[in-house]
């Protein structure tokens, strides 16, 4: 089976992750449901939100909070490369 993995990310200000994946699709994920798990509540915190690495094919922070590569791709919203929405 096809693995995706992370290979970009970037942290926007309204706790979204603009995601490029290694199957060249761009995606955005909104991470606000997650805020309030335990483990992501450091989250909240805009500047550390910002300090998201791609590691092991998907996101991580600092601290070791991570999402797995499936749960972006699945929940990611498709972006198109050009910044137009489609419809």
């Amino acid at each position: 089976m096809h693995m995706n993995k992370v290979i970009a990310a970037r942290a926007n200000d309204d706790f979204s992750l603009d995601l490029k994946f290694n199957d060249g699709s761009i995606k955005r994920f909104d991470a606000k449901p997650y805020l309030d798990y335990e483990v992501f509540r450091e989250l909240k915190d805009p500047r550390y939100f910002k300090q998201v690495t791609v590691a092991f094919g998907t996101v991580q922070w600092p601290h070791e909070q991570d999402l797995s590569p499936e749960t972006l791709y699945l929940e990611g919203v498709p972006v198109s490369n050009n910044g137009d929405s489609d419809g």
